[in-house]
């Protein structure tokens, strides 16, 4: 089992910054890739930043790349995405989640694709 667990969310101005912090506990060797995804006001979930564990690839939506940087601290167990620049319609819910290796190939913007799921962290910006 993995457990996750995010911190991190807030209030913040429109183009201020935060950072969330993914802590993930468990069978953490068993891991391959981590997500990031959110979920807005009256919006389906959709998928923001992924990286795979061992080697820390990266992926983003285009509606982030560039203001968004996903990455990980292997020996603190820890995901971390850093937002800047952020604007009203990041306001969301943001979960991690995180997957062990895939049968198939790394479909990291589905969400079926992950089998651990944190919380959730509440982030609202304000314009």
């Amino acid at each position: 089992q993995v457990q996750l667990v995010e911190s991190g969310g807030g209030l913040v101005q429109a183009g201020g910054s935060l950072r969330l912090a993914c802590a993930v506990s468990g069978r953490t060797a068993s891991l391959w890739g981590m997500g990031w995804f959110r979920q807005g006001p009256g919006k389906d979930r959709e998928f923001v930043a992924a990286i795979t564990w061992s080697r820390g690839s990266t992926y983003y939506a285009d509606s982030v790349k560039g203001r968004f940087t996903i990455s990980r601290d292997n020996a603190k167990n820890t995901v971390y995405l850093q937002m800047n620049s952020l604007k009203p319609e990041d306001t969301a819910v943001y979960s991690c989640a995180a997957t062990t290796p895939p049968s198939g190939g790394y479909y990291y913007r589905m969400p079926g694709t992950y089998g651990y799921w944190g919380q959730g962290t509440q982030v609202t910006v304000s314009s």
